[in-house]
């Protein structure tokens, strides 16, 4: 009579590579890293854009940097900063509890990330200000997400490990 714990053992090696480890662990980090930055945005520039001297000095009709398009610009990257704060940390829940929707989510959360970078560069060449200041960082993003997706968004459709860990 076999016992639960060689069950297990006989599924895990049927299975095959499984867990948290190997690649995954770079999404990890990466998920850690996306959400200490975004608190350091939210924070140090969104705030900041949105209540203090910034937004006055972009949005009065008054200023010598008034610009139609600043308000809907800063707006959105702060809505956009936060919503994509909570939906990190949901990806971040449901990647420990090994929930079948992380694959999806993933995707999602790259698809996502490279097309606001295209937003936001557009948004960018909108205004004559921030596109004179513009020095080519925004391009560089769009290039990390390309990279991102086209290296991530294979990898959560095809590996192994993702099959056989992300299954509740």
């Amino acid at each position: 009579m076999e016992t639960g714990i060689e069950n297990e053992k006989k599924e895990t090696m049927q299975l095959g590579v499984s867990g948290l480890g190997g690649w995954l662990i770079l999404i990890q980090i990466g998920l850690y890293l996306s959400i200490t930055m975004l608190i350091i945005q939210i924070i140090g520039n969104d705030l900041e854009a949105l209540t203090g001297e910034t937004w006055q000095l972009l949005t009065s009709k008054d200023s010598l940097y008034y610009d139609l398009l600043w308000k809907p610009y800063l707006l959105f990257g702060s809505v956009y900063n936060i919503m994509n704060f909570i939906f990190i940390l949901y990806i971040l829940i449901q990647f420990y509890r090994k929930k079948s929707m992380v694959p999806r989510l993933m995707i999602i959360f790259y698809s996502l990330s490279m097309l606001i970078g295209i937003v936001d560069y557009v948004f960018i060449q909108q205004i004559a200000i921030a596109k004179e200041l513009e020095d080519g960082g925004s391009l560089k993003d769009i290039v990390r997400s390309v990279l991102a997706c086209l290296i991530w968004i294979p990898y959560f459709l095809k590996s192994e490990r993702v099959m056989n860990t992300f299954i509740k």
